[in-house]
C-alpha cells in the first residue's frame, strides 16, 4: 500500500480543472492524506468494502471506522483490466477541496449553482467519447455483466452484486425533458439489473410510469465514475429541482462549463461522455423481480441509516443492451452507510433549505448543516441570528420551512449564531445549556418521512399508522431574545499564537 504524501503546488483554479474521475484522483494526489492506493488483490465480494470500512468509510458505518483518504484498488480478483475507486466524497473537507471552496460554504455554493444552471451539451457524433473506447454489446453470446465489471457487495448477506454509484439518466417519454438520479442497482442475471425507485421520490419513476402506462420500455443510461460535482448535483430533489430540471446543469455551473453528453450505442438515450463506465438498457414495462431472488438473504444492502435494507419483493428490471467503458476503466463505488453517501445526500439538503428559508426569511438563517449521524437526510442543524424582539419565534418558522424544503427530514436542531454547527460537540453543548425538553420541543406527528427509517413503522410504535410515517421534531436550542445577555459565552483575549508556535493554524473558522 502506498500513501501519497507529496505536497505539490496547487493553484486556486486546480479544482475547476477537475472534469472526470481521473482528474479528480490526480487532484487528490496533490493533497497529503487525501488519497491511498493498493496493489494487493482484493475480492469485490464483501472484502473490498470490509477494507474501506476501516480506512475511511465513517458515516453511520458500524464502529470502528474513521474519516480517511479516498482509496483505489488496482487489482480486483477475477478482473485483469478494472480498478475500483471508493470514498472520493467520504470527507466534507475533501469535497470542499474538489469544489474549490470551504466546508462551511458547500451549501451556499450548490445553492447558487442551482439558481444559475449551465445545461449539458451533446458532443458531435464525430467526436469519440472517452466512455465508448471499448464497447460490449448484449447481442454477443458471451456477454455477461459480471464478466465485464466487478459489481461489489457491501456485506456477505447482500441481495447480490450492486452498482452503488450508477447515475441513471432518462427522458420524459411525453416531452423529452431529462432527469438523472442515483438508484440501488442489483445485478440479477447476465443482462438484467433490478432498480429500486423510491415511490413518489424520484422523477425517473415518473418517466417509467408514463412509459409503462402505454406498454413501452424506458431507455436509460447508467454512467459510473464521473466528476464528483456531478454526483452531488444529481442528488437534488423537488422542490429545489422540479420535474424537468436536468440536474447535470448544476455540475455545469460548479465547473463553469457544460457537462458533455454522447448518444448511446444501443438505446435511444444519452450518457455522460467522460464516464468511466456506461451501462445502456431499458426499464421493461410490467415486469417485476424479487431483489434477493439469487441469494434469499432477505436483505438488499446496507443503506444510509446504518442498517441492512430489506430486500424489495417487486422491483423493475433494466434489460441491459450494451456496456461501454474507457480503456482500463475505474469502477466507482461506495459503502451504503458511509460518509460518502451522507455527503451526496446532505449537501443538496443544505442547499435546498438555504434556498427555501432564504426566500421567506432573508438573512435570518446563517448556515445549515446536515451531519453524518443524520445520514444527510434525517437531521439538520439550523443556525439563526436573532437581532430584535420580533425575531423570537421565527426560528421555529424556519424549521417548518426546512421540513417543507426537504420532505424526508425528520429532526431539526435550532441553534444561535455563536454555536459552531459543524462541531456536534458544540451543538450538544447548546442542547445541554439552552434547551428544556418540555418547552423547547415541537412535535409534528403523523407526517410521511422516509421508508428506510426502521423506527418509522407500526411495529416500533402502535401510534404510527403506516411504514414511512414519522413524528417530525424541532429541538429549539436557541436563547430567548430577551435573555441573550445572560447567555454570552466567555470571551478570551485574542492573541497571535504564531508568536509561540510558528506555523500554527487554528482549527475551525
Amino acid at each position: 500500500m502506498s500513501m501519497v504524501l507529496e505536497k505539490n503546488a496547487v493553484t486556486e483554479t486546480a479544482a475547476l480543472e477537475v472534469s472526470d474521475l481521473r482528474s479528480a484522483l490526480e487532484f487528490l494526489k496533490q493533497h497529503p492524506g487525501e488519497y491511498v492506493e493498493t496493489d494487493e488483490p482484493v475480492d469485490p465480494m464483501a472484502e473490498l468494502s470490509g477494507v474501506y470500512r476501516y480506512v475511511g468509510a465513517h458515516g453511520t458505518v458500524m464502529r470502528p471506522t474513521q474519516i480517511g483518504p479516498a482509496m483505489v484498488f488496482n487489482k480486483i480478483k477475477g478482473y485483469d483490466d478494472v480498478r475500483v475507486a471508493i470514498g472520493l466524497l467520504a470527507s466534507r473537507s475533501r469535497v470542499a477541496q474538489l469544489m474549490n471552496t470551504t466546508p462551511e460554504n458547500l451549501g451556499f455554493l450548490f445553492k447558487e449553482a442551482v439558481a444559475n444552471p449551465v445545461p449539458p451539451e451533446l458532443i458531435s457524433p464525430a467526436t469519440r467519447a472517452a466512455c465508448q473506447e471499448v464497447v460490449h454489446l448484449a447481442t454477443d453470446p458471451d456477454f455477461d455483466i459480471l464478466k465485464i465489471l466487478p459489481a461489489p457487495t457491501n456485506t456477505e448477506v447482500d441481495a447480490g452484486p450492486f452498482f452503488t454509484m450508477g447515475l441513471v439518466y432518462a427522458a420524459d417519454p411525453e416531452n423529452g425533458q431529462h432527469d438523472v438520479t442515483i438508484h440501488r442497482l442489483c445485478v440479477q442475471s447476465k443482462d438484467e439489473i433490478s432498480i429500486f425507485i423510491q415511490p413518489g421520490g424520484r422523477h425517473i419513476g415518473v418517466f417509467q410510469a408514463k412509459a409503462e402506462a402505454v406498454g413501452k420500455p424506458l431507455p436509460v443510461s447508467i454512467s459510473i465514475g464521473v466528476d464528483p460535482a456531478i454526483y452531488i448535483g444529481t442528488c437534488f430533489e423537488a422542490p429545489t429541482t422540479p420535474l424537468g430540471y436536468d440536474e447535470l446543469a448544476i455540475a455545469g455551473s460548479i465547473r463553469k462549463r457544460p457537462v458533455e453528453l454522447v448518444d448511446c450505442v444501443a438505446v435511444r438515450e444519452r450518457a455522460i461522455a467522460n464516464a468511466e463506465v456506461v451501462i445502456e438498457g431499458e426499464i421493461l414495462p410490467n415486469v417485476r423481480v424479487r431483489e434477493d431472488q439469487n441469494t434469499n438473504t432477505g436483505n438488499a444492502m446496507p443503506e444510509f441509516p446504518g442498517y441492512n435494507g430489506r430486500a424489495n419483493p417487486a422491483l423493475q428490471i433494466i434489460k441491459v443492451k450494451a456496456i461501454t467503458h474507457r480503456r482500463h476503466p475505474i469502477l466507482q463505488t461506495c459503502i451504503g452507510p458511509s460518509f460518502e453517501h451522507c455527503s451526496m445526500a446532505g449537501i443538496p439538503t443544505e442547499a435546498s433549505i438555504l434556498t427555501m428559508v432564504g426566500l421567506a426569511m432573508p438573512g435570518y438563517v446563517q448556515n445549515v448543516h446536515c451531519p453524518a449521524p443524520g445520514n444527510g437526510k434525517y437531521l439538520t442543524v439550523l443556525q439563526v441570528k436573532k437581532t430584535s424582539p420580533v425575531d423570537e419565534g421565527r426560528q421555529r418558522q424556519a424549521a417548518l420551512l426546512a421540513f417543507s424544503a426537504f420532505s424526508e427530514l425528520k429532526h431539526v436542531i435550532l441553534v444561535d449564531e455563536d454555536v459552531d454547527i459543524f462541531d456536534l460537540s458544540d451543538v450538544m453543548w447548546a442542547m445541554t445549556t439552552r434547551y428544556q425538553g418540555d418547552t423547547s420541543t415541537v412535535f409534528i406527528p403523523g407526517v410521511r418521512c422516509h421508508p428506510l427509517d426502521p423506527s418509522s413503522d407500526p411495529e416500533f410504535d402502535r401510534s404510527i399508522r403506516d411504514h414511512g410515517i414519522a413524528c417530525k421534531t424541532i429541538f429549539d436550542c436557541t436563547v430567548p431574545f430577551a435573555l441573550k445577555d445572560r447567555f454570552e459565552r466567555a470571551r478570551f483575549k485574542e492573541v497571535d499564537v504564531n508568536r509561540f508556535i510558528p506555523g500554527f493554524k487554528p482549527q475551525g473558522r
